[in-house]
């Protein structure tokens, strides 16, 4: 099993918005149609292979190479004279290396961001592009609009096990995930609240388990949930008379299981959830 999420080396995916200069031929494309990807034998296609009068926004590099994205949108776009297969960034997330499938994933949250964010929310005015930034500024009121991002945490609960017995996980199942899945006890972060205070109100919301500390473990960006979500990890340690009570609104179910005997429904190897659960089940007892 996975201990820790991957950490890229230095030929990872570094983001950014600067243009350096125009698209080059073999730079990477990132081709958005609504949640799919256009992707090629060796994962994304290159620049010279979609049209001339493509227009392209700049995502950043991947191993020092520039990365571009576009968007296709209309009833009049034929998806399938593009070059490639399209993937659903879930899939993308399970087959690629992590650069790969954040870029992915960053393609998605700029490129859907552009289209939703066009107006000004306060005059109406066409909103323009701020050059060097993912971000746009209303040319009549000055409002500016940065791409936003949704905070979210979820917290690896465990207990000291029965004398003798391995520790305890908490896992839960979600009313809105899959009905077979056992995940963690997840939540957006509110406005005005830091990380740890979202885990520990959340834990007490859904579960109702009050936390002492709560350590970090680590981050995500995570386009299943919407473009521009950002999941951080933490563990904590309950009490061994712990029990949750399920809120009955955002959790059908909640368990604890021994770290020796976990279920075979966990989240995918892709995401930190599942990091998060290997990592407490390879911790030493106690």
């Amino acid at each position: 099993m996975t201990a820790a999420p991957p950490t890229p080396d230095g030929g990872g995916f570094v983001p950014g918005a600067q243009r350096s200069g125009p698209p080059q031929p073999g730079d990477l494309a990132l081709v958005v149609a609504g949640r799919r990807l256009l992707t090629g034998p060796e994962g994304f296609p290159r620049v010279a292979e979609l049209p001339a009068d493509t227009a392209w926004v700049p995502l950043g590099a991947l191993a020092g190479l520039p990365a571009w994205g576009t968007e296709l949108a209309g009833e009049d776009v034929d998806e399938d004279a593009c070059p490639g297969r399209w993937r659903s960034w879930r899939a993308l997330a399970a087959e690629l290396p992590t650069p790969l499938a954040d870029l992915a994933g960053r393609a998605l949250a700029v490129l859907t961001w552009r289209r939703t964010h066009r107006w000004c929310g306060a005059c109406r005015a066409e909103l323009a592009d701020v050059p060097g930034e993912q971000s746009r500024r209303c040319p009549d009121c000055d409002l500016y609009v940065p791409l936003r991002f949704s905070a979210a945490v979820l917290v690896a609960i465990t207990r000291p096990g029965p004398a003798g017995s391995p520790d305890e996980l908490l896992l839960v199942r979600h009313a809105d995930g899959p009905p077979e899945l056992w995940a963690l006890v997840a939540g957006y972060v509110e406005a005005g609240e830091s990380l740890e205070a979202a885990a520990r109100r959340e834990v007490g919301e859904e579960v109702g388990l009050a936390l002492g500390a709560v350590s970090y473990f680590g981050s995500q960006p995570w386009a299943l949930s919407g473009p521009g979500v950002l999941l951080a990890g933490f563990t904590t340690v309950a009490d061994p008379a712990a029990e949750p009570v399920v809120d009955g609104k955002e959790l059908t179910q909640a368990r604890w299981f021994p770290l020796d005997a976990l279920p075979a429904e966990l989240p995918p190897a892709y995401s930190i959830s599942r990091w998060l659960v290997d990592h407490v089940a390879a911790r030493p007892a106690g």
